[in-house]
């Protein structure tokens, strides 16, 4: 494992809901190996907690700035987890 292994916990805003973003993220989470989950906030933002190897986080982060086709993404607020618990998969949680 060593300590390449990152987790962060991303807010996501801006026109997230209702235009498919938790399964664009659990896509993208599947291409680049990343862990965690993603939900939908009452305040409509995105959570996104993801865990992986700091190279496929960056992949993954920069795509989730991008969204996908009909969402516009408006800010992106990423914080890293210390000591974090171990994620085995992404799941979209409702």
């Amino acid at each position: 494992m060593g300590n390449s292994k990152k987790t962060f916990k991303i807010i996501v805003s801006g026109r997230v809901q209702g235009v498919g973003f938790r399964y664009y993220a659990e896509s993208r989470a599947n291409k680049y190996a990343v862990n965690g989950y993603v939900r939908n906030r009452p305040d409509d933002k995105v959570d996104i907690i993801c865990q992986g190897e700091k190279e496929d986080l960056d992949q993954f982060i920069e795509e989730i700035k991008k969204g996908p086709a009909f969402s516009v993404v408006t800010n992106v607020d990423i914080e890293e987890i210390q000591n974090p618990k171990n994620y085995n998969t992404f799941e979209i949680k409702f």
